[in-house]
């Protein structure tokens, strides 16, 4: 099996709801079959009367399918009112949800479960199996109310951004494994078959989204043919069909279907390896809070919080293009990912364009802005004053007022609330008990 065969296997069933409640179904026959087997063997059987063992079960199985109609029209009710209020990106957030998909799982297993025990009560009410699908459909109900509070804080502004930004983690510690201060960002030296200007291009096979590529196969591709591979995108670019997609320097025996192999195109980006992408939703979600029709500049405050932290991870990562070495030292493959540049202006471009008229963005984004250039490395400042820069001139144009431009100008870790750069308390003056002035 090839890598791009497992890739979309592992694809498909990290991202359909269906399979493994389907598969329960199989696993609860199995089941039901084994342990009514068991108790004929061992001569097990319920002190029950067998019509209200049949009518317990039958009401009972009747409720897990009711339950599961409901779940179903209810999840996709509500993803479609979630993606309307924050972004349709997230709608993928719940279709590769754990919780969700345990949950099907066992609301179908006992359903089915129950339709077994019911059905081998005959003249005697078998013990294990009726026992089991009785308490398992009061298990069910627990579980389902679980799900509802799941699912709540989940497509909560709160919870949706708290999924992308945990997922986002994990994601650029894989794509920039080395740290800055241990790795410094320098230009890579080209390899020699490079230099030799040999090179032949591959196209794109048909349209789609790059959503992943395999590193090992390639660099093994490369140096079984010895060649350099260059990957022309970037994950996350749209491709058509035989737009550029490698560009090979020597290798003339390497054949085109075998890149292609190490490739997986799809019809919407994934965070697989593509960081990038999660700044994009919540960028997405701040932008939506910040339109006219929703007017939420908090939640467009609590997507800075995120984009923050996610910030200072990248920054604190190498971001050079990416050459990887064959065991020999030489370079095999040659792949873009995004810069530093790239990220900073993805994150707050857009929300400081949306959001410009309201003090509470403005002052969140100053605040951001001045405590990454504190805090990360030297030569990741120069595109955050920038910014900074930029934020400054939107103030001066969006606030006319010298007291409302006076407020813009510092920067509140929580927008407007906070204790901003304001001077140190034993220092403030105000009113006291009196009405007097504190000196």
């Amino acid at each position: 099996m090839t890598w791009l065969q497992r890739y979309r296997i592992r694809h498909y069933l990290r991202n359909s709801i269906w399979v493994f409640p389907a598969g329960s179904i199989v696993l609860a026959l199995i089941v039901a079959r084994l342990l009514h087997w068991l108790e004929d063997s061992l001569g097990w059987e319920a002190s029950v009367n067998p019509e209200t063992a049949r009518a317990v079960l039958g009401a009972l199985s009747s409720a897990m399918f009711t339950i599961v109609v409901f779940i179903c029209s209810s999840l996709l009710l509500v993803v479609q009112l979630a993606s309307a209020q924050l972004s349709p990106r997230v709608i993928a957030t719940m279709f590769r949800d754990s919780v969700t998909k345990l949950t099907l799982v066992v609301l179908v297993f006992t359903f089915t479960f129950g339709l077994s025990a019911m059905i081998r009560i005959g003249t005697t009410v078998p013990f294990l199996v009726t026992y089991i699908s009785a308490y398992g459909c009061a298990a069910s109900i627990a579980v389902f109310l679980y799900l509802i509070d799941h699912v709540g804080k989940m497509l909560r502004p709160s919870g949706a951004l708290h999924t992308v930004a945990a997922h986002a983690h994990k994601i650029i510690d894989e794509v920039y494994p080395d740290n800055l201060s241990n790795s410094p960002e320098t230009p890579g030296e080209p390899s020699r078959t490079m230099n030799q200007g040999t090179s032949r291009t591959i196209g794109c096979p048909r349209d789609g989204v790059i959503l992943a590529f395999d590193v090992r196969g390639l660099v093994a591709l490369a140096e079984r043919h010895d060649c350099v591979i260059e990957l022309i995108p970037q994950v996350g670019n749209f491709m058509a069909t035989a737009y550029p997609l490698f560009r090979v320097y020597g290798g003339a025996s390497l054949p085109d279907d075998a890149l292609r192999q190490c490739i997986a195109l799809g019809v919407e980006r994934t965070m697989e390896q593509d960081p990038a992408l999660a700044f994009r939703l919540i960028v997405d979600i701040a932008s939506k809070a910040l339109s006219p029709a929703i007017n939420d500049p908090t939640t467009a405050v609590l997507a800075i919080d995120r984009i923050q932290h996610l910030l200072k991870h990248v920054g604190s990562r190498r971001l050079d293009d990416e050459r990887v070495r064959d065991s020999k030292g030489r370079i095999r493959l040659l792949y873009r990912t995004p810069g530093w540049q790239d990220f900073v202006t993805l994150a707050v471009t857009e929300i400081r364009h949306f959001g410009g008229s309201s003090i509470q963005v403005t002052r969140r984004l100053r605040a951001m802005l001045k405590e990454l250039i504190e805090t990360l490395p030297r030569e990741r400042a120069e595109p955050l004053r920038q910014e900074l820069k930029l934020l400054t001139k939107s103030a001066e144009r969006f606030f006319h007022e010298p007291e409302d431009r006076a407020l813009a100008d510092i920067g509140d870790s929580q927008g407007v609330g906070g204790s901003g750069e304001m001077a140190p308390i034993s220092r403030q003056t105000g009113p006291n008990n009196d009405g007097e002035q504190k000196k």
